[in-house]
């Protein structure tokens, strides 16, 4: 092996034979195991989310594969309506031309072209991160099979009349010029204003003041509203007022849904430009008055004034002359969420047009009764109650959007707007008996690509054909997403499979929380605290870090703040640290919490992890490649150490399958980690060397140690396997030949799971090797307070020992002279008066160490005391930054909490220290 490990040398090479062999296919035999990979988008590239998320699909899928089930991780890719036409849009507006200078066809054509050159790159960074998907079965939404389950379900849905046309209030995307869906709008708290408005009543001296965020919808206002039970305008419900500048007679009317203690109390109604006015305005059947084009322009509902203008230059105008006609009562400050789209950053409007919906309600029952009844579990379970939620106050769902790219709606118009809906205009001809005459036009839009990816579970497995893999991995085992899908995709996958399959679509859907950055802040590009897992494989300079950071920048003085910010926080720019320990970060993470803040020191000490594995391999691979380890029959003699490392190896199979098992993925990681670091890498190699250096232990025992390290090894590296791949499969490849583990298996990722011997469990052994522990223990704390050389060979007197003391003295006293480099080892006897000594506790057993010639006295008290003062300033200092309320009020709660443990952590070490001088001045 070499020296270090270099996973850069060993990952694409190691993933390549993998996919070579078709190893991520599914086995055919064994117990269906399966995953669906949430579809990134085709136009995306793999960000800490997916990497996070994909981390802990693929532990799932090389579990389970190792386990022998027939497991099938469905990958694939969402064609991604919005974000792919503009992606090819802005190529074409580059050359200076837009989409409709090449046309419907001609421009979609395009987009296939750049489908093929440029479509795959988040599916190329997947393979980087590991992800054993059957990419032989890698689909795309807008594939053939796919288009046409989706054109199946668009239509038996019409014909039953859960499908259905109609004019509604929708969010609308003014540049893109497309309705778009809540998770496409971005609503995030902005200064702006409020405007106080005078209304006169219509034929009378009295007026009502409306205060509005948005002046310029006062020209569709329909109505103004008061409560019912609001005793300063009781008097004029059922009246009218002017509306001003329009001169429109719109009535005062009274709804419970009014707030009377904010504001005046009065609220302006305007049902086509708000959704909450919009569900005022069928309460009380107003009329919807649209005044906007459907770029945000003023239309002709409008007084010619304002017609034609950008609703922004309107508000000035509006605002200008109802100050001109003293109808302006104040401007004031104010707080507001404005939604923006996510793609363009334009402020959405709701905004009034014709769209296709499905009328959920009847699928929505089924879909909340699987949760209901436990047939579907969420994990963790409190996130059922934020389905629920939903699920019972569920709105018809929009799914088509004006645009080019996407499944194009199987529905035909006549000239006189009669919808015809079939798979085509021959098949639309066919099914409603029409005239060859009669002229037909298909409908411009397309559906939303959530619309395609609900039906994902069952479209992917060959509905609505009755294929092999529709019947065995329907439903899958676990979905794993993001809470903030629950709505837009999960519970829409339920109800879909629900309708089309009769079954559910998935067991389990595990939730997960939301990767931050170590403050606890969303990564953005605008708050410059992006990272790209590849750059944690991979590494990158600064100069490359911060151009990727700052490029398509637009405000100098924010790419300088996060220049600035780069600089301190990454002053070398960020190491390489391999996917395995990225992987392994992950997983330590996956707490159950709803946000998770990721820590770059974290991914530093799982490279160290990774090195401290490969070290350890290669001491056991010196001390057994060239020696017998009793795999071929010689008599093995299993010592006292290699009983409790089998026995604690045991224990660790066991609680790492029933972590993965609950998804606790934090806890199976720390299992792996305790057990690797402190068991196996840093007690048990110490350990063994007793026995292979010892002149007194027989060849039979040393072939017994040999035979533990190698094979606990090749076990631990086939538990370790499903959370990091690389690092177990070339470290496997190295050790199979000389372990038991005889197979024929290309790849640890085919090989089998470790299955738990309870035979192995050794409980006496267990307690026997932790009593040496806590005596070698003992004996390096003392020397670490008395600054004792660690080679310094040591006088032991021992006080106070039961009988098990006795026992376990007599069976490991030779490797505890070993282990722990003493000189001697010697029992007072009953009343005997030991010297002064520094004392441990194993149990009720004293460890005395004479102190006498081991330590300059005078020298070791001047030696702490000027820690001690060293330990003060930083006391000091600390305390005096958190009780700086100016520090405290403005420092994010991830940087207090860190001062607050540096000082608990000055304050412990003082405290140690004192003890320290007092038992020095005792002596």
């Amino acid at each position: 092996m070499e020296k270090t490990f270099n996973p850069s040398q060993i990952e694409q090479a190691c993933y390549q034979h993998w996919e070579a062999k078709g190893m991520f296919a599914p086995s055919g035999h064994g117990e269906p195991y399966c995953i669906l990979l949430p579809p990134p988008n085709v136009t995306g590239s793999l960000h800490m989310g997916h990497a996070f998320q994909h981390t802990i699909m693929d532990a799932l899928v090389r579990y389970h594969r190792m386990k022998g089930d027939n497991t099938l991780w469905q990958c694939g890719t969402d064609h991604a309506g919005i974000a792919t036409q503009m992606v090819v849009e802005r190529q074409l507006n580059a050359k200076g031309q837009t989409r409709h200078d090449l046309g419907r066809d001609k421009f979609v054509e395009r987009i296939w072209d750049w489908k093929e050159e440029s479509g795959g790159n988040i599916t190329q960074q997947m393979r980087r991160l590991g992800a054993s998907a059957d990419w032989s079965r890698e689909v795309f939404t807008m594939d053939d099979n796919l288009s046409a389950a989706v054109q199946e379900v668009f239509i038996q849905l019409y014909d039953e009349g859960l499908i259905y046309r109609g004019k509604r209030l929708v969010n609308w995307d003014p540049v893109l010029l497309t309705a778009v869906s809540e998770l496409e709008v971005m609503s995030e708290e902005e200064d702006g204003h409020m405007w106080h408005m005078r209304y006169p009543l219509s034929n009378s001296d009295e007026s009502l003041i409306v205060a509005t965020t948005r002046p310029e919808t006062m020209l569709g206002d329909s109505a103004v509203a008061v409560h019912p039970d609001d005793e300063r305008y009781k008097h004029m419900v059922g009246k009218t007022i002017t509306l001003p500048l329009t001169g429109r007679q719109i009535p005062i009317i009274a709804d419970d849904y009014v707030d009377m203690e904010f504001g005046t109390g009065c609220v302006k109604i305007t049902p086509a430009h708000d959704f909450n006015d919009y569900e005022m305005g069928k309460r009380h059947n107003l009329p919807l008055i649209n005044i906007f084009t459907d770029d945000a322009k003023i239309n002709e509902q409008a007084p010619d004034a304002y017609q034609g203008l950008d609703r922004f230059e309107a508000r000035e105008r509006i605002v200008a002359d109802l100050t001109d006609q003293s109808l302006l009562v104040d401007i004031k400050p104010h707080k507001l969420k404005v939604p923006r789209g996510d793609r363009t950053g334009v402020v959405i409007e709701p905004y009034l047009t014709d769209q296709w919906y499905v009328a959920v309600e009847s699928l929505a029952k089924p879909a909340i009764e699987a949760v209901e009844s436990g047939e579907i579990k969420f994990v963790p379970e409190n996130w059922n109650k934020t389905y629920y939620q939903w699920m019972n106050n569920i709105q018809d769902w929009c799914i088509s959007r004006q645009l080019w790219w996407g499944h194009r709606i199987p529905a035909w118009f006549d000239e006189n707007g009669k919808i015809y809906v079939g798979k085509s205009e021959a098949d639309v001809r066919a099914k409603y008996d029409l005239a060859d005459e009669l002229v037909l036009n298909q409908d411009e839009d397309v559906l939303d690509t959530w619309f395609s990816s609900a039906l994902w579970p069952f479209a992917t497995m060959g509905w609505p054909n009755d294929t092999e893999e529709l019947r065995t991995f329907v439903p899958s085992s676990v979905l794993v997403t993001g809470f903030d899908i629950i709505f837009f995709w999960v519970a829409r996958m339920i109800m879909m499979t629900k309708k089309f399959t009769g079954t559910i679509p998935f067991k389990e859907i595990y939730i997960t929380g939301l990767i931050r950055d170590e403050n606890g802040d969303k990564m953005s590009k605008s708050k410059g605290n992006v990272l790209d897992p590849i750059d944690l494989i991979d590494g990158i300079e600064l100069d490359a870090l911060i151009e990727k950071r700052t490029t398509g920048m637009m405000q100098p003085q924010l790419a300088e703040k996060i220049i600035k910010q780069t600089k301190a926080e990454f002053p070398k720019g960020i190491d390489a640290y391999g996917t395995d320990a990225l992987r392994f970060t992950f997983a330590a993470m996956a707490s159950t919490s709803r946000d998770i803040n990721f820590d770059m020191s974290r991914v530093e000490g799982y490279r160290n992890f990774c090195n401290k594995i490969w070290n350890a391999t290669r001491f056991v691979l010196m001390n057994t490649e060239e020696f017998d380890t009793g795999n071929t029959g010689g008599e093995k003699v299993l010592s006292p150490f290699d009983k409790w490392i089998w026995s604690r190896f045991e224990r660790t199979v066991t609680q790492f399958e029933q972590h993965l098992g609950e998804y606790r993925f934090d806890m199976a990681a720390q299992t792996l980690y305790e057990f690797t670091w402190n068991q196996f890498c840093d007690w048990y190699l110490e350990l063994s060397k007793s026995i292979l250096n010892s002149e007194n232990a027989s060849e039979a025992e040393k072939r017994g140690t040999r035979h533990t390290l190698i094979n606990v090894l090749e076990q631990l590296m086939r538990v370790l396997h499903p959370i990091m791949p690389f690092i177990s499969d070339e470290i496997w490849q190295k050790i199979k030949p000389f372990s038991v583990n005889h197979t024929d298996a290309a790849s640890i990722m085919v090989d089998e799971f470790p299955h738990f011997e309870t035979s192995l469990i050794d409980p006496s052994a267990e307690d026997n090797i932790e009593w040496v522990k806590a005596f070698v223990m003992g004996i390096r704390n003392i020397r670490g307070e008395m600054d004792i050389a660690p080679s310094k060979r040591l006088p032991v007197l021992l006080q106070n020992l039961n009988d098990a003391d006795v026992t376990r003295l007599a069976q490991t006293k030779e490797y505890l002279l070993m282990l722990a480099k003493l000189d001697s080892i010697e029992v007072l006897a009953d009343g005997e008066k030991a010297p002064a000594s520094a004392t441990a506790l194993v149990g009720e057993m004293e460890i005395l160490i004479p102190m006498a010639g081991l330590i300059d006295k005078t020298a070791e008290l001047a030696r702490l005391q000027k820690t001690q003062e060293r330990l003060e300033k930083d006391v000091a200092r600390t305390q005096g930054k958190l009780n700086n309320q100016n520090f405290v009020g403005k420092a994010p709660e991830a940087v207090i909490n860190k001062e607050k443990a540096k000082l608990a952590d000055a304050q412990m070490q003082l405290s140690k220290i004192k003890d320290q001088k007092l038992a020095i001045e005792n002596m």
